[in-house]
């Protein structure tokens, strides 16, 4: 995932546009909590681990 998408995760996630889900999920891949709630490219929820970029539904 390219690193300009992460940092505005990042930056969406600071303002509170985006709903950080650190609490509930952790990342497969990493096991980081670092990870947003972000609308997929069909209309459903995805989420994206802000700290490897990985990415799932």
């Amino acid at each position: 995932m390219p690193a300009s998408i992460l940092e505005g995760a990042d930056r969406l996630l600071d303002a509170g546009v985006i709903r950080d889900t650190a609490t509930r999920l952790r990342c497969p891949s990493c096991g980081s909590g670092h990870v947003a709630q972000v609308l997929g490219d069909n209309g459903g929820i995805s989420y994206v681990c802000t700290a490897c970029g990985h990415s799932w539904s």
